[in-house]
């Protein structure tokens, strides 16, 4: 089979290989890779930036995908040949609020093999069945992005309808996030340093927009918008400095969901607001194969569409990962099988 490999740190090191098809051992599925999607994951991995100590190159990489299930292993019981299924990125976190302290060791495409390559073998507990609302493509957007927004609204933040969150910027998990509130029915301000921008967000249903290039305090403007109370829950996607304005503008009680760190790994955060708020600062890892379960019926039922800027054939997975690097409106697609 054809296959993408990570042979060396740096985007230069990502090469076509081939290798022999796998075969499916107990518990486990070969499923035929129909599409993949990146994450700043991706990007970070190849940049040698994500936990670079659990690498062992050569790696295939990219952790969301979807696909057919063409061959199963002994002992599976919720799969058949046929099937559509999506990977899940922690393949052993099957259910709880509490993941596995191993997890990182399973995830797939950076400790394991990951699905940008024709066939992906997959075990039956990482495995989710995509819903007949989506293509391929749009299902390979979900396992990440979608399920880390999911997982800071509903699983973690018990979202209710009416209450208020904020998402930042327009990318994978703050489109999800404004797209699974809006569907909740809570009111979306949307942060975003682009006017052309703007017009999608206020389609996908976001309440207000804040520009925050013209307003770099953008927390004012959110206490503004909301009366002096604050926003319920917070996507932190930048980190860094901006955890603070996230703290600032959180509600008494309400959630800053700390999801990125596009603006670096590390914080200095006062933490009397924190306190005096009585507000979680949460780091959100994606979530349990069983949440996804949950966010794929919450996504069929609502009739949820993914975002998805650009679709790239397998043999330009380079520009693809080029692309992530620029940043990309909603979801980056890379077909496998060109149809």
């Amino acid at each position: 089979m054809k296959t993408w490999e990570i042979q060396g740190f740096g985007l230069e090191n990502l090469n076509q290989a081939t290798r022999p098809i796998p075969q499916p051992g107990t518990g486990q599925l070969l499923v035929k890779v129909s599409a993949v999607s990146l994450n700043f994951r991706d990007k970070a991995i190849i940049d040698g930036i994500y936990l670079p100590h659990l690498m062992k190159m050569p790696i295939v990489p990219v952790s969301d995908f979807a696909g057919t299930v063409v061959a199963i292993g002994n002992g599976i019981t919720k799969f058949k040949e046929g099937d559509r299924v999506m990977s899940t990125m922690f393949p052993t976190w099957t259910t709880g609020m509490r993941h596995p302290s191993d997890v990182s060791l399973y995830a797939l495409g950076g400790a394991v093999d990951g699905g940008l390559a024709e066939y992906a073998l997959l075990s039956e507990t990482g495995v989710v069945r995509s819903p007949d609302s989506l293509s391929d493509s749009e299902a390979a957007t979900l396992p990440i992005a979608a399920l880390t927004a999911w997982s800071a609204l509903i699983e973690h933040g018990q979202l209710k309808s009416g209450q208020t969150v904020v998402t930042q910027g327009t990318g994978g998990v703050a489109l999800f996030a404004a797209q699974l509130a809006i569907a909740m029915g809570a009111r979306v301000i949307s942060l975003t340093g682009s006017q052309e921008k703007q017009a999608l967000l206020k389609q996908l249903g976001a309440s207000d927009i804040v520009n925050y290039n013209l307003s770099p305090e953008w927390q004012e403007k959110v206490l503004e918008l909301t009366g002096g109370n604050g926003a319920d829950n917070i996507i932190d996607i930048v980190g860094g400095g901006n955890l603070n304005r996230s703290v600032q503008a959180v509600a008494n009680g309400g959630q800053v969901s700390v999801i990125g760190f596009l603006g670096g790994t590390t914080a200095s955060l006062d933490l009397l607001p924190v306190i005096f708020k009585a507000a979680q600062v949460r780091g959100v890892l994606v979530g349990s194969t069983a949440a996804f379960e949950r966010l794929v019926k919450f996504i069929a039922d609502n009739q949820i569409k993914p975002v998805i800027e650009k679709t790239y054939s397998f043999d330009e997975a380079v520009q693809a990962y080029r692309h992530l690097e620029k940043g990309a409106v909603g979801k980056v697609v890379i077909k496998i099988d060109g149809k």
